[in-house]
């Protein structure tokens, strides 16, 4: 393998194709099928509670504080780990590692049940963790493959590329959903039933082997999904740059190194008001647009009148395919409102749309109206996530040490997840409704605006 000149179109390619690669977990396990499935395990129950850890939940809370306990793992462990990474020079073994935990937890899936909830929600962790671990290292690449002037636009395309792939094997996935038969699935009854039965009980038993095959179809998408993530990610790790090889060895003093290295980030960010301030504000409006991706679904399945099951499924379907497709547009136009109008006052508009999304999002209850906010959130959140990437690289000062600054940006992140999605399920929990919920992430939208209005210009 040759090693690729810093800024090459392959190498910028190949770093961008990790997007295509590991996007296929957000969309069907985080965001569509998965939700989906979770939810048809409490069908027959009319208060949707599940018995687990020695206590009684709401379903959508154990899912929400399980994310959440998994983003503050992520939290904990990548700054370490990214200490390690950084000490020894091998950065790319650890995001290979993690892409195969999240890998093998997405095909774990397939035996989630609630009879056995414990370890269901152990691959659930497993695909979650993985996934976000390996972005800790994949981010960090970001300044060491493209110079900044590349920065927003490979950024972009990245996040571009990751919800065209992922749409592609969501489409494959939900025709399966959608018509097993197709894919030779059983939605056959019995000859016995066919010739004594009336037409109602014939009815009922093909649309119950319908259910049945289209359940496990949702089952084998998770499988796909592993296999896809794995497979697709080889070319990103064949032509990425090890790292800068040091040859040192882990031992015991570099266990916490990491954590050494997130202190002294720290203690120049306070040389770096910028950098600072910009952190500060991202803190708050990624723990809203977080919450709101990862809990999306779940709202729509439970707070809309969708009218019947089928029209149900078909409803979050069409809203997730809406949301990815529009989230390519709104990437792309994102790049090129921040290279007119600069990062900052770009961030400002779409936190603006979002806070109004929230209002939004707690008096809607029809079908049609979750489709327009599907539509509102796809355009503002691939810009959202692209430019936040992109503006903390452009602020970075001149340092090799780019993993730490990254761990630093990424465990902000995580952190805020948690005390977001802490929140969120809080309130579902106690309320009983997420609607409440989502109307309280109004204030971190609001309070993050004002944080990016004080961050002073370059020349200030």
């Amino acid at each position: 393998m040759a090693n690729l000149e810093k800024g090459s179109k392959k190498l910028l390619n190949a770093w961008a194709f990790y997007d295509w690669a590991n996007s296929v977990y957000t969309l069907t396990i985080a965001s569509s099928i998965f939700p989906i499935f979770y939810s048809a395990l409490f069908i027959s129950q009319t208060n949707k509670v599940v018995s687990a850890f020695g206590f009684e939940f709401k379903s959508t809370a154990l899912i929400t504080y399980v994310t959440a306990f998994t983003f503050l793992v992520v939290s904990i462990m990548s700054p370490i780990l990214s200490g390690i990474a950084d000490y020894i020079g091998n950065k790319k073994n650890f995001m290979r590692f993690f892409c195969y935990v999240g890998g093998i937890g997405c095909i774990g899936l397939y035996w989630f049940s609630l009879e056995q909830i414990h370890l269901s929600l152990l691959f659930y962790f497993m695909g979650l963790i993985g996934y976000w671990g390996s972005l800790v290292f994949y981010n960090s690449y970001l300044p060491d493959i493209a110079f900044p002037e590349q920065q927003d636009r490979i950024s972009a395309k990245g996040y571009s590329m990751g919800y065209f792939g992922s749409v592609i094997l969501l489409l494959i996935n939900l025709a399966m959903v959608m018509k097993p038969d197709w894919f030779g699935f059983d939605i056959s009854i019995s000859e016995n039933l066919r010739e004594t039965g009336t037409e109602i009980q014939i009815q009922e038993a093909i649309e119950k082997a319908k259910n049945s095959a289209s359940f496990e179809a949702m089952k084998i998408s998770f499988i796909t999904v592993g296999l896809w993530w794995i497979v697709f990610s080889q070319y990103t790790f064949y032509w990425l740059p090890k790292g800068t090889s040091k040859g040192h060895k882990v031992t015991k003093d570099v266990i916490f190194n990491g954590l050494k290295e997130l202190k002294l980030v720290w203690k120049q960010l306070k040389q770096n008001l910028r950098l600072k301030r910009y952190l500060a504000a991202f803190f708050v409006f990624s723990m809203a647009v977080q919450t709101i991706m990862l809990i999306a679904v779940y709202f729509g399945e439970e707070e809309i009148t969708w009218g019947s099951s089928d029209a149900k499924t078909q409803g979050l379907i069409v809203s997730i395919l809406v949301i990815q497709l529009v989230a390519i547009v709104g990437a792309v136009l994102t790049s090129r409102a921040s290279s007119k109008f600069g990062n900052i006052k770009t961030l400002i508009i779409i936190n603006i749309i979002w806070m109004s999304l929230c209002v939004y999002a707690y008096f809607m209850k029809t079908p049609l109206q979750f489709y327009i906010a599907a539509s509102l959130v796809g355009l503002v959140m691939g810009g959202i996530q692209s430019l936040a990437r992109s503006t903390y690289s452009k602020f970075l000062p001149e340092t090799d040490d780019t993993t730490s600054y990254f761990s630093f940006y990424d465990v902000a992140e995580k952190i805020g997840i948690v005390i977001g999605m802490g929140i969120f399920a809080t309130i579902d929990q106690i309320t009983g409704s997420m609607r409440n919920a989502i109307l309280f992430l109004f204030v971190f939208f609001l309070v993050g605006i004002i944080l990016l209005f004080r961050i002073p210009k370059e020349n200030e």
